[in-house]
């Protein structure tokens, strides 16, 4: 059985991409077929993987989700980039914008990636969608299709604060489209433990969500070691093995494995 997981904030800069990359190239190292979805027109998760030019791919999640608007379904493998450290990438490019405007004239338009990670599920155990950040219809795509949706947070209070409205979207979106979608858990990124402040918004995330959502053991520290990887197409695993950030990873891909 395959798992697919959003990994979502409409928040940007709060570590989505980061995550993706590293928990994928995680799970690939523990012997699991990983595929990467990059559902953001910006094209980070693309480019943070060493393609660096998205907008010169000739096949991206906006020409496959084209074709299936069209009922021009594609073959499994197409468009998808093997990257070195084994995990596969639908990439995607500034593209995207354009179907997100054109998906919300056409029937079924909340579906349409679902019924792309339909014809490409067998082949893999686990799918993760890196969204854009917003609650756009491409998000809202890649939480009609997903098993669970991982929210990085980053450990600061307004990030903090916007965390209601999407827990209420992804509500939303349980009742009316995908009643099995459940909150994978929360992810602190980005956190200096060595301030009170980290200390004290851990405290206000646990208070809040606590009894409601998973909040991950594991919180990933702030690094420029792991802000250098999106610049080097390699996962922190690769760039800096013996790490903080890359051991906080592996104790991440830990939690995600037991979870199922």
């Amino acid at each position: 059985m395959c798992k697919v997981i959003a990994i979502a904030n409409q928040k940007g800069g709060v570590g989505k991409t980061t995550t993706t990359g590293n928990l994928g190239i995680g799970l690939a190292k523990r012997g699991k077929r990983v595929l990467l979805i990059d559902a953001d027109a910006q094209g980070s998760l693309t480019a943070s993987l060493g393609y660096t030019e998205p907008d010169r791919l000739e096949v991206t999640l906006a020409t496959i989700m084209e074709r299936i608007v069209n009922e021009d379904y594609p073959e499994p493998s197409e468009g998808i980039l093997h990257h070195k450290e084994g995990v596969d990438l639908l990439p995607a490019n500034i593209e995207l914008s354009g179907i997100e405007v054109s998906l919300v004239n056409i029937m079924s338009r909340e579906t349409v990636l679902r019924a792309y990670v339909s014809l490409v599920s067998a082949e893999y155990d686990y799918i993760l969608i890196d969204c854009t950040p917003s609650l756009g219809m491409i998000t809202i795509n890649a939480l009609a299709c997903a098993d669970s949706v991982l929210i990085p947070v980053q450990a600061a209070y307004l990030p903090l604060k916007g965390l209601e409205q999407l827990i209420r979207t992804i509500g939303k979106v349980k009742r009316q489209i995908n009643p099995k979608l459940e909150i994978e858990g929360i992810l602190m990124t980005m956190v200096d433990s060595r301030t009170t402040y980290a200390r004290e918004i851990s405290a206000l995330l646990i208070e809040n969500y606590g009894d409601k959502v998973r909040i991950y053991d594991s919180t990933i520290p702030i690094s420029v070691r792991a802000a250098e990887v999106s610049a080097v197409g390699i996962s922190i695993y690769t760039h800096d093995p013996k790490g903080k950030v890359a051991a906080a990873y592996e104790r991440l891909t830990e939690e995600v494995l037991v979870n199922g």
